[in-house]
């Protein structure tokens, strides 16, 4: 059976404040990631490092994505009539899917070369021989065994909220469609 509008506007409100709850959540921990750790680690000469900044600053461009999609949402949610909304909405949320599907494999390919490389670009600034008995140097703008754990689970918070932001952006898209009766 077809969705009374009244089921539309009720789940378009809750994916619509998911949709914002999540974009806030993920533009925070970018923030954190970028104001934490990769301000500091930035050299172009560096790939891995160049590669994390991309995806870091990708995750938080498609979290206000997200939150843009969220707010159409909730618009919409109230004013099911305008056909430009509805639109609007549309090209928002695939946008903002898209968009994560994307910041999704960067992050995932971030943690790859972290892992894989012991960290070494993170610890790049820090520059000494081993990184477990440096204490917190004059060189080193942050505590160096925490950086690694903290920019890691932090990757991790972004994977798992691009994840739900993908499902819920996707939600959004096939409402859309099936309020614009495509």
């Amino acid at each position: 059976g077809h969705l009374d509008p009244g089921g539309h506007q009720k789940v378009l409100m809750k994916t619509g404040l998911i949709l914002l709850v999540v974009g806030h959540l993920n533009f925070v921990a970018g923030a954190l990631v970028h104001g934490t750790v990769l301000r500091f680690v930035v050299t172009p000469r560096d790939a891995v490092s160049l590669h994390y900044v991309t995806a870091n600053t990708a995750s938080v461009a498609t979290a206000l994505l997200t939150i843009s999609c969220g707010i159409a949402a909730l618009m919409l949610s109230r004013y099911l009539a305008p056909a430009a909304l509805k639109w609007a909405l549309l090209a928002l949320s695939t946008c903002s899917s898209l968009g994560c599907l994307s910041c999704l494999l960067g992050l995932l390919v971030a943690i790859g070369l972290t892992l894989g490389n012991q960290g070494r670009a993170l610890l790049a600034p820090c520059a000494v021989a081993n990184v477990a008995l440096a204490p917190v140097s004059r060189e080193c703008p942050f505590d160096p065994t925490r950086v690694y754990s903290s920019t890691l689970s932090l990757w991790a918070v972004s994977l798992v909220l691009e994840s739900v932001e993908i499902i819920f952006g996707v939600r959004c898209l096939l409402l859309t469609l099936e309020l614009l009766r495509l």
